[in-house]
């Protein structure tokens, strides 16, 4: 029973859902319907106010123009949301704007698909400003594309003053160019953050720590091991998305090399496309990544596709073969003892993966070795020229430790190093 408010109604309860999953058998990218429907339930339990009452996979031969499933299962489904009192459908899939507007027409409900849930989330678990702003940019991006004519007031015509002005411009052109200025606003306060975000990275190369960005499908333990690793308190639960803004810690590693850990945004399966262009100022952390680090659940019985789907999204973020990653194979403390042995042997036969628990910290030793290994370099020995007047150069150089001789000549200061790559790099951006 609801408690009762200050002004003495009843408390709104949490929205009432019914999740379906269209198993449509022509579509060339389908997943196994079991764990697609377990994921679209754990993406609606991520929002608090959420309450499923009833989840259903659909299987559909194939996606109907106009109302995506058949009649017969149209009418079939009307039941149950009566049944169960649902206010609201998730439908695990895209569903065009033509699609939703007829299908809240049938069912008297208000639909929600996969991005638009996925929307709802991030929006719910945005806490910075750079995020809320990301969120907000591809909310809007989102609600461009369903302006349909799908409303009354959106088929009105507004009109020009007196004789003036003729027919007007529809309320759909009116909304979408309202629409289009937020855009336009947003962008612009993002593209400040950006350029914060690189002044920062610029300011990290100057002082050459190397960068390892997790990264790995949502839920698959990364905010775990960053909180190992750093002794952060990141928000870390057995939920969908728990954390969205970055976080960076620094971390001194067992060979005493310092290196700044950064936990990034859990991917997804069809992750949509606003969101991974809106969320591209973010993930470019991983761009200037010395080593990435691939969380994955294997635990997970969808555990290879989730991890194709990062290598997906890696791929189109712009990440190349050239840098350097690592696969963490997470949760063995979940797997029996014959699947966890079975599974550290087909690790041990392959180079940059490793078997570890975040949580209970088993098998954390043999990989912080390698990344300590992979962020070590070898290291190059060169003779430098500097001339008096460049002092600020050369106190950098002994900051680093790098200087292994100093004479001095007619021509500035004879300077012998032995430095790093990047170290190098990073002195001549001096």
């Amino acid at each position: 029973m609801s408690e009762p408010t200050p002004t003495g109604g009843a408390a709104p309860g949490p929205t009432r859902a019914v999740v379906l999953h269209p198993d449509i058998q022509t579509d060339r990218d389908r997943r196994a319907a079991a764990p697609a429907l377990a994921e679209a339930v754990a993406l609606a339990r991520a929002l608090p106010d959420l309450d499923v009452v009833a989840a259903e996979t659909v299987r559909l031969p194939r996606a109907q123009p106009g109302l995506l499933f058949g009649t017969g299962k149209i009418a079939e489904l009307k039941a149950l949301i009566a049944q169960t009192e649902a206010d609201l459908v998730l439908v695990d899939g895209p569903v065009s704007p033509v699609q939703q507007r007829n299908l809240e027409k049938e069912w008297g409900v208000k639909l929600l698909d996969r991005t638009g849930l996925i929307l709802e989330i991030f929006a719910d678990r945005a806490r910075t400003r750079e995020g809320v702003l990301q969120v907000d940019l591809a909310a809007l991006s989102y609600q461009r594309t369903r302006l349909v004519r799908a409303w009354t007031h959106l088929e009105r015509q507004r009109g020009g003053l007196g004789f003036v002005g003729g027919p007007g411009e529809t309320q759909i052109e009116a909304d979408r160019r309202a629409i289009d200025e937020a855009v336009t606003r947003i962008r612009r306060q993002l593209s400040k953050v950006v350029k914060t975000r690189a002044l920062h990275r610029a300011a990290r190369k100057k002082v050459p720590y190397p960068v390892v960005a997790l990264v790995g499908y949502t839920n698959a333990g990364k905010s775990t091991l960053f909180n190992r690793l750093t002794g952060a308190e990141v928000m870390a639960e057995d939920m969908l998305f728990a954390t969205l803004d970055p976080t960076m810690r620094a971390v001194r590693l067992p060979d005493g090399t310092e290196a700044i850990l950064s936990d990034t945004v859990g991917f997804i399966s069809n992750l949509p496309t606003q969101l991974v262009a809106a969320f591209r100022a973010t993930l470019e952390e991983v761009l200037d990544a010395d080593l990435i680090v691939h969380v994955r659940d294997v635990s997970h019985p969808e555990t290879e596709a989730q991890a194709g789907d990062v290598a997906t999204i890696l791929g189109d973020l712009g990440v190349g073969a050239d840098t350097p990653q690592f696969e963490v194979w997470n949760k063995i403390d979940l797997l029996s003892p014959d699947r966890r042995a079975e599974l550290q042997a087909a690790a041990a036969r392959r180079e940059g993966v490793f078997t570890l628990s975040a949580l209970t910290g088993a098998g954390l030793e043999p990989f912080l070795a390698a990344v300590a290994g992979a962020l070590s370099p070898p290291r190059l020995r060169a003779d430098l020229v500097l001339p008096f007047a460049e002092g600020r150069k050369r106190a950098w150089l002994y900051d680093q430790g790098v200087v292994e001789e100093e004479t001095q000549g007619a021509d500035g200061v004879h300077l012998t190093v032995i430095w790093t790559a990047r170290q190098k790099k990073a002195f001549h951006g001096l």
